[in-house]
């Protein structure tokens, strides 16, 4: 267990760090047009979040204690290639929601 100073101390410096990289982009930069270079890489911002939260669920799922398992990987690649294909965001996640329940009826 973190002794309780320094776990005030590392709650004071998240608090300080989280409040200056808002006030970064909100406070100084905030009134001001962005360059366009930087709008165009902020725009890819979610496009790398979003994977990065998906791929543990599917590689390392909690409910099978962390590992692969079939019905999930098929839920992902089913959802994926909707996705890419039909280019609908509704589309991809009910046959991914389709297939994962289908997978873990029958799977499992």
């Amino acid at each position: 267990m973190i002794e309780r100073p320094e776990l005030w101390f590392v709650m004071a410096a998240l608090a300080v760090g989280s409040f200056t990289l808002r006030f970064l982009f909100v406070g100084l930069i905030g009134d001001r047009p962005l360059p366009a270079w930087l709008l165009r890489h902020l725009r890819y911002t979610a496009v790398a979040v979003l994977p990065a939260l998906i791929a543990p669920m599917v590689v390392w799922p909690a409910a099978t204690g962390g590992t692969l398992d079939l019905p999930r990987f098929l839920a992902a690649a089913v959802t994926l290639a909707a996705g890419l294909y039909w280019r609908n965001v509704l589309a991809a996640i009910t046959l991914g929601a389709g297939t994962l329940y289908l997978g873990l009826y029958l799977l499992a």
